[in-house]
């Protein structure tokens, strides 16, 4: 029998919705979000990004319809995509519809920021359901409806989750089940609070992200703490890292989280030692060097890069491939066995062979290859 996954805690039993061709919630995988950087009626630079996006692994992109003429571009870019597409709604209600009718996945809502959002529920259910189109209730700190701010004076846990609650009521009211939530704040502690009363109130599939986390350092950081947080609670359906940086490197952290929490299958892992006195080689070197060559592998392999005998012998015995470095050479193990010793110069070109050797023999491709662009 195939080993499963340790996990911290079991799933959280959510609502099963569909975006596109993506279940979120359920027993489904946790799904991985970005969002485009280029403005949205330039099409063919936003269906570029999307590839991008996918061939990192997104599984759902979110692009942004602030004017007319992003809602026009709507259609092209929802049927070119090769990932199920969300439009990113604000102020404007008529661009919902758009949205549903341009054959989009699915539309996130800001109930802050629409005008008189909660008369235009009804309609919005209506023409969601026809279409077969899901629905984000997306709170956020930044855009809270101005009546919860005047109750509770800022942006609290309690106060994106009453906000969330309520606008979830009235598309239930409506009859209209498949939406998901998000309650999303800068500080992770804030957020978690939020996304945990979340949880106890309802069986609604949740969004998970921390808004406006900042740049790449800070941000990995930030999001990393909270959804490991949550994610190890068994709550979190689908998850977005919002980054001040290139939307590629928001899926490559938000993947790297699933993996490390055994929620995804774990690709190319390495194991480096931190380096100290007792370092005979250039481990940071070595390290840079192996993970660069071995970019875009996709085989569940852990590789070892240690750089003294300490503990570099039995890290590298315990991974798929490694080597434990010292006195200018290193030695190579495969399968807990080594191969052979080879001088410094040589551990980097060896380690890669290897390790292609071995993807070879696994039946898997050792890149994913380049991202396939579709133009119009």
């Amino acid at each position: 029998m195939p080993k499963i996954p340790e996990v911290l805690a079991p799933r959280r039993k959510s609502r099963e919705i569909r975006v596109g061709s993506v279940t979120v919630g359920g027993t489904a995988p946790v799904s991985v979000q970005s969002m485009t950087t280029t403005p949205t009626t330039e099409i063919n630079a936003t269906l570029q990004q999307i590839a991008e996006l996918t061939a990192a692994g997104c599984d759902i992109v979110r692009v942004a319809c602030p004017s007319r003429d992003d809602a026009e571009a709507l259609p092209i870019i929802a049927m070119k995509s090769q990932i199920p597409v969300i439009a990113d709604i604000h102020f404007q209600p008529n661009y919902v519809y758009a949205a549903i009718d341009a054959g989009c996945a699915a539309v996130r809502v800001n109930p802050g920021n629409i005008r008189k959002f909660d008369d235009q529920v009804g309609e919005i259910a209506k023409r969601a359901a026809a279409a077969g189109v899901s629905i984000r209730i997306g709170v956020n700190a930044g855009s809270l409806d101005r009546r919860l701010l005047e109750k509770y004076g800022k942006p609290t846990a309690e106060a994106l989750v009453e906000s969330a609650v309520w606008e979830a009521s009235l598309f239930e009211e409506h009859g209209f089940h498949d939406f998901k939530i998000s309650v999303k704040h800068n500080d992770p502690i804030v957020m978690v609070k939020a996304y945990r009363q979340l949880a106890e109130r309802g069986d609604w599939p949740l969004h998970l992200g921390v808004t406006e986390a900042g740049p790449a350092f800070q941000g990995t950081i930030k999001s990393a703490t909270a959804f490991g947080i949550l994610l190890g609670e068994g709550i979190g359906d689908t998850i977005r890292v919002s980054l001040s940086a290139p939307p590629v490197e928001e899926v490559k952290v938000g993947l790297q989280i699933l993996q490390s929490l055994n929620l995804r299958e774990r690709k190319l892992e390495i194991v480096s030692c931190p380096s100290c006195g007792r370092a005979q080689v250039d481990v940071y070197t070595l390290a840079d060097e192996v993970t660069a060559g071995l970019e875009g592998m996709s085989v569940p392999l852990r590789v070892a890069v240690m750089g003294c005998v300490v503990n570099g012998p039995g890290e590298a015995r315990e991974a798929d491939l490694g080597v434990a470095s010292g006195n200018g050479k290193g030695q190579i193990f495969v399968k807990g066995e080594v191969i052979k010793t080879v001088p410094e110069s040589e551990i980097v070109a060896t380690l890669i062979a290897e390790a292609n050797r071995i993807a070879d023999e696994m039946g898997h491709e050792a890149g994913t290859g380049a991202p396939e662009v579709v133009t119009v």
